[in-house]
């Protein structure tokens, strides 16, 4: 149903590095990362607390080379730092664009971004400035979308919000199956035993476990993130 007031007052958008490169092959996309942040601001001027959390494969695949055959713990920590690197750059242009931004980090680097400490991020996000959370859960082995899986339930969020390139979960991939059709809603469990792959086993266990709700949508699509918050019928959500 959708009201003239957001359907959620606390959301988790999860951004892949990836998202911020646009048409780049890799790096930050300047265009790219500004017209993201446009999109955060329409929702925060709505009231709707805003967290995120940051991937890291823009930078990382840069390097991704030179690590084949690397430890794997060695590689996640590169990965990691890579995180803190966007975080800052969407911080910034956020605070270009008049939103109050702050980064916290799981790995501390504190000359850099401040440590991620629970009841400073509630503290931020009641008092309307966006929250990044940068380096993953600083733990290896685990992937950014078990971070915001993780960071999602600790603050205590309505809706993880998974942004992506396609606008949903199909039935099929829509690029090479025309009758492919979106689904509005599926249930965990449905996902699961259809194998869609919407995050990683362990994000998905938790937010299941949680019951925390998931919205997979486009982040590349014009306007769907405030959609998302309104409540409108946009993406797709996945519910225990």
């Amino acid at each position: 149903m959708t009201t003239s007031h957001p359907a959620h007052k606390r959301i988790l958008l999860k951004l892949s590095g990836e998202a911020l490169m646009g048409d780049d092959q890799f790096g930050i996309n300047r265009a790219t990362i500004v017209r993201m942040v446009e999109e955060v601001a329409e929702v925060t001027r709505l009231g709707v607390q805003v967290a995120v959390v940051i991937g890291g494969g823009n930078i990382f695949r840069g390097v991704a080379g030179g690590s084949v055959g690397m430890d794997r713990a060695t590689a996640d920590y590169m990965g990691m730092l890579a995180t803190v690197m966007n975080a800052l750059a969407l911080a910034d242009t956020m605070d270009k664009a008049g939103l109050t931004a702050r980064v916290m980090s799981a790995i501390a680097i504190e000359q850099v971004v401040e440590p991620y400490v629970r009841p400073k991020a509630l503290q931020y996000l009641e008092e309307g400035k966006v929250v990044i959370f940068a380096a993953g859960t600083g733990n290896p082995f685990f992937t950014t979308d078990t971070a915001a899986a993780l960071r999602g339930a600790e603050i205590g969020a309505e809706l993880v919000l998974k942004a992506t390139k396609v606008d949903g979960v199909y039935t099929a991939d829509p690029k090479k199956d025309p009758a492919a059709t979106r689904y509005t809603k599926i249930s965990f469990d449905e996902a699961i035993s259809q194998n869609l792959g919407i995050m990683d086993a362990t994000a998905f266990a938790l937010c299941r476990d949680q019951k925390l709700p998931v919205k997979v949508f486009s982040i590349f699509k014009h306007g769907a993130l405030k959609r998302v918050v309104m409540g409108e019928d946009e993406g797709t959500l996945v519910y225990a």
